[in-house]
C-alpha cells in the first residue's frame, strides 16, 4: 500500500502569518529540510504552488509527507532557531556545516606563575585569547610565545613538585620558575610582554623591549642585553608574517565557492590585527546549492555559538546580511558588520583567501573522486540502489574481558565524520562475551532510531564472524529497525590483510572481494578506523580502572584523598616516584600514611 500523498496546500491555509521555521519530514519521521519563514502561510505554501522549481525543491517536495512548524516574535529569532535546528538534524536538502564542539584558545592560566596553554571552550579560570580559526595556529603562536619569552607550558602538578629543571629549560622555551631560576617580578613583566604580543600590540613592545635592551646596556649586562635583542628580532619577524593583518583591526574573511557538487569555505581570521591563519570547511550541501545560499547558511550556523569579530567580510553579497547581523548582535551582544564590498588591505584579504580556496578546493575534489570511485565499487560489489552515503562500523576491545569498550565509526560520503563516533562501556556480560558485548552495542545504538530519534546508516558492517553478525541482526530485528545492509567483515585464511571475507545475512558462502578493490580498500580503511577507536577507548578505560584499584590496595586511602593524590601528581606513575615529602605536601596525607603508600611503590627498607 503506497503512502498518502501530503496536501501541502491545504496544510499551509491552515498556517499563521507570523514569522517561524518549518521542518519537512519524509515518510519515515526523518526531518529533510529546515527552513525559516518571514510569513509561514506564504513561505509554505509557494512550495506547492509554484512552478519551474529547481531540480533540488522538485525532489524535496515529492518527498514531504509532513511539516512541522514553531512561530517565532521575529525573523532574527527564526534564524537563530534554523540555524540550531540544521546543525541538530542535519538535514539532507539544507547546506549543513560539520563543526567543533568547542573552539581552540590560548590559555593564561590563573597563577602565581601563569602557565600559558592550548585550550578548547572557556571553562578554566584566567584570561583566554581567541578564538582561533584553527589548532595549528594555536600551536604556531604557543610555539613563538615560548621561544620568545619562555612561559612555563607544564601543568601545575607537575610545577609543583619539581626538584630541578625540565628539558624545556635545556632547549631555552622555559626559564624554570619551579625551582625559581626567575623571580616572581621578572616572570610577570614576561608574562606582560606575551599579552601584548597576543593582543597585537607589538608596535608598543618593541618600544618598550628597546629600552629595556638600551638601559640593559648601560649598566654593562651585556647577556641580558643581548637577550631582549633577540626577543626583538623574533617579534619584528612575527610581524613579518602577520603584515596582511595590518589596517583590519578584528574580522573574519569567509570565502565560499561551489565547484563540481561540492561545497567549500575558507575562513581567514584576524584578531587584533595579526593575521591568525586559515581553517577550510566542507558543508554538506546540495549540488545545485548557490553561492549566496551557502555563505547565508553558513554564516547562521558557524557563528551560532562562537564569539564573532567586529567585521565579517564574505565573498559575495547575501539578501539577508542584516538579518544576520541582528541574529549575531541578539545572541552574542555587541555589533558586527558583515560586508561583502571592500578596498585595500580588506580586498587583499579576500584574495588571500581566495587563493587558499582554490587550492584546498582543487585538492578536495582530486581525493573525493578517489573516494567516488572506491563508493561506486561498493555499491556494485554489496548490490546496493545508489552509493552509500552513511556506513557504520562497530567493533569490541578488551583485556581478557577486562574493561569491555565497543566503537562505533560512521563514514559520510566516503569520509571519517568523527564528530558522529560513539563509544559504548559494555556491562552485564560474560567478561570476554564478544557476541553479548555487540548485541548490547547494537542495541544502544538503534535504540533511538526505532523511534525516528537518530540518522540510519545505508550500510552496518561488524568486525567478526557469524556470531558476531547474527547478535547483530538479533538486537536489530528486536527493535523492528530494517538497514539496506548489514556486513559482518571476518579475518580470512591465516587472518592476513586482502583476504578478508563479508559475510551478509542470508547468504551461506562469503563474499570475497580481489585484494585490489577499491571497494575492499574503502571496508579495510573503516574497519581499521572502529578498530583503532575501539582500542583507544579501552586503553582508557582500564588504565582509569587499574589507577583506581592501584591505590584502593592502600589502607586508610579513601576516595577523597586517592582524588587529591591523583590531582596533585597528574596520575599513577608520578606518584610512584613521589618522595616522602612531596607525598606529605599533598592535602589530607598525614606522615604515616605517607610512609605506607610509599612502602607499597617501593616495598619497605
Amino acid at each position: 500500500m503506497s503512502e498518502p500523498e501530503f496536501d501541502g496546500r491545504a496544510y499551509a491555509r491552515r498556517l499563521t502569518s507570523r514569522p517561524g521555521v518549518y521542518r519537512m519530514l519524509d515518510g519515515r519521521g526523518n526531518v529533510i529540510y529546515v527552513g525559516k519563514a518571514h510569513n509561514l502561510r506564504k513561505r509554505v505554501g509557494s512550495y506547492f504552488s509554484r512552478t519551474g522549481d529547481s531540480p533540488k525543491t522538485q525532489a524535496l517536495v515529492r518527498l514531504i509527507r509532513s511539516i512541522e512548524v514553531t512561530v517565532t516574535e521575529s525573523e532574527d529569532e527564526a534564524l537563530v532557531l534554523e540555524s540550531t535546528l540544521i546543525k541538530r538534524h542535519r538535514p539532507r536538502y539544507n547546506v549543513s556545516l560539520r563543526d567543533d564542539k568547542s573552539y581552540p584558545y590560548v590559555h593564561l592560566s590563573d597563577h602565581a606563575f601563569p602557565q600559558i596553554s592550548f585550550r578548547r571552550g572557556q571553562r578554566l579560570k584566567g584570561r583566554y585569547f581567541g578564538p582561533y580559526p584553527s589548532a595549528a595556529a594555536v600551536r604556531d603562536t604557543l610555539s613563538s610565545v615560548h621561544r620568545i619569552f619562555r612561559l612555563r607550558q607544564c601543568d601545575d602538578p607537575f610545577f609543583a613538585n619539581r626538584s630541578r629543571p625540565c628539558l624545556q629549560y635545556q632547549i631555552k622555551r622555559c626559564s624554570a620558575p619551579c625551582v625559581g631560576y626567575i623571580s616572581a617580578g621578572d616572570y610577570a613583566r614576561d608574562v606582560s610582554d606575551a599579552v601584548a604580543l597576543l593582543e597585537g600590540r607589538s608596535e608598543k613592545l618593541l618600544q618598550a623591549l628597546g629600552d629595556r635592551m638600551n638601559q640593559a646596556a648601560e649598566n654593562l649586562e651585556f647577556e641580558r642585553a643581548a637577550l631582549i635583542r633577540e626577543q626583538i628580532a623574533a617579534v619584528r619577524r612575527l610581524q613579518g608574517r602577520a603584515v596582511q593583518g595590518r589596517g583590519v583591526s578584528s574580522a573574519d574573511v569567509l570565502c565560499a565557492q561551489m565547484r563540481a557538487g561540492t561545497a567549500a569555505v575558507v575562513v581567514l581570521a584576524v584578531r587584533d590585527g595579526q593575521n591568525q591563519g586559515h581553517r577550510s570547511y566542507f558543508p554538506s550541501a546540495p549540488a545545485d546549492t548557490s553561492v549566496e545560499e551557502l555563505l547565508s547558511s553558513f554564516l547562521g550556523q558557524y557563528y551560532l555559538d562562537r564569539p564573532p569579530p567586529g567585521e565579517i567580510l564574505i565573498s559575495a553579497p547575501i539578501e539577508d546580511a542584516a538579518l544576520h547581523e541582528l541574529a549575531i548582535a541578539r545572541r552574542h551582544g555587541g555589533r558586527t558588520s558583515i560586508k561583502s564590498n571592500f578596498r585595500a588591505e580588506r580586498k587583499r584579504l579576500m584574495q588571500s583567501a581566495q587563493a587558499t580556496l582554490d587550492q584546498v578546493l582543487a585538492s578536495r575534489l582530486a581525493e573525493k573522486g578517489g573516494v567516488t570511485q572506491r563508493l561506486a565499487a561498493l555499491q556494485e560489489s554489496l548490490q546496493l540502489d545508489a552509493p552509500p552515503q552513511r556506513m557504520e562500523c562497530f567493533d569490541i576491545s578488551h583485556t581478557r574481558g577486562e574493561s569491555t569498550v565497543a566503537s562505533c565509526v560512521v563514514f559520510a560520503e566516503g569520509v571519517a565524520d568523527k564528530n558522529a563516533y560513539r563509544r559504548y562501556n559494555i556491562n552485564d556480560i560474560t567478561p570476554g562475551d564478544d557476541y553479548a558485548a555487540i548485541h548490547q552495542a547494537v542495541h544502544r545504538r538503534f535504540a533511538k532510531a526505532s523511534s525516528g530519534q537518530a540518522a540510519l546508516p545505508d550500510v552496518l558492517f561488524i568486525d567478526g564472524g557469524k556470531g558476531q553478525l547474527s547478535e547483530a541482526m538479533q538486537a536489530l530485528r528486536s527493535l523492528e529497525v530494517q538497514l539496506p545492509r548489514v556486513v559482518a567483515i571476518a579475518k580470512g585464511p591465516e587472518r592476513k590483510a586482502g583476504r578478508e571475507q563479508l559475510l551478509l545475512p542470508g547468504q551461506e558462502r562469503p563474499l570475497i572481494l580481489p585484494a585490489d578493490s577499491p571497494a575492499l580498500h574503502l571496508i579495510q580503511q573503516i574497519r581499521d578506523e572502529a578498530h583503532r577507536f575501539a582500542i583507544t577507548g579501552h586503553r582508557g578505560k582500564r588504565g582509569k580502572a587499574r589507577t583506581r584499584s592501584e591505590l584502593e590496595e592502600i589502607e586508610g586511602l579513601g576516595p577523597l584523598r586517592r582524588r587529591n593524590l591523583l590531582t596533585a601528581f597528574g596520575g599513577l606513575r608520578r606518584i610512584e616516584r613521589a618522595t616522602l615529602a612531596e607525598l606529605q605536601r599533598v592535602d589530607g596525607i598525614s606522615e604515616n600514611l605517607a610512609r605506607r603508600i610509599y612502602d607499597h611503590f617501593h616495598g619497605k627498607t
